[in-house]
């Protein structure tokens, strides 16, 4: 389906640091490509933090922004005001991560972190250590399924309630609320080793 593309209309105002991403999915809907760059640029890195800490594959994370982007542009119609705009967004984001995966069949975990720091934010506060503790989460992090992963970055990485969690991964809260706690029981446990 074709739709006519528009993109003479002005960006929205931003109130506080904070842009109307309803208006926003409105002028997609429309075929305005301003307000879907400027959805583009909110999205994109909390798109590649999500999809690299869930995943682990740095191969992919590009090709899946892209196509969860792809999918909002083409058919924001899709968007069906039961939940949030971002809930949605990773909802797709997640759902994609997963058949990738599965395509690929395996996970992988030689992700240097570094090597994002321009989106992820500035390392150099205290460079010793924040490479040891980036160096523990990647290993912590590994030792986690790809569901309870992202239970921990959606909680703590993106401050979304267990509901709108729930919502993304497409399941009931309680199981949000299990993989929570087996997920901090194994970090637990991979803090421990670590340290003894």
């Amino acid at each position: 389906m074709l739709r006519t593309v528009r993109n003479s209309t002005p960006m929205p105002n931003k109130t506080e640091n904070k842009i109307d991403e309803y208006a926003l999915l409105q002028r997609i809907v429309e075929g305005d490509t301003l307000a879907f760059e400027a959805f583009y640029k909110v999205y994109y890195p909390r798109l590649f933090r999500f999809i690299l800490r869930t995943t682990r594959d740095s191969e992919h994370i590009e090709e899946l922004i892209q196509e969860t982007l792809l999918l909002v542009w083409e058919q924001p119609q899709r968007f069906n005001y039961d939940s949030k705009i971002s809930t949605w967004v990773f909802g797709i984001a997640y759902h994609k991560s997963l058949k990738a995966l599965s395509k690929a069949g395996k996970r992988s975990s030689d992700i240097d972190i570094d090597e994002f720091s321009e989106i992820l934010g500035d390392p150099m506060a205290n460079l010793a250590e924040n490479i040891e503790n980036q160096d523990w989460l990647n290993q912590a992090l590994d030792s986690l399924p790809v569901d309870q992963r992202a239970v921990i970055e959606l909680t703590f990485y993106h401050g979304l309630p267990y509901q709108e969690i729930a919502t993304i991964l497409d399941c009931p809260e309680n199981t949000v609320k299990t993989r929570m706690f087996h997920a901090r029981k194994k970090l637990h446990a991979f803090a421990q080793a670590k340290g003894n």
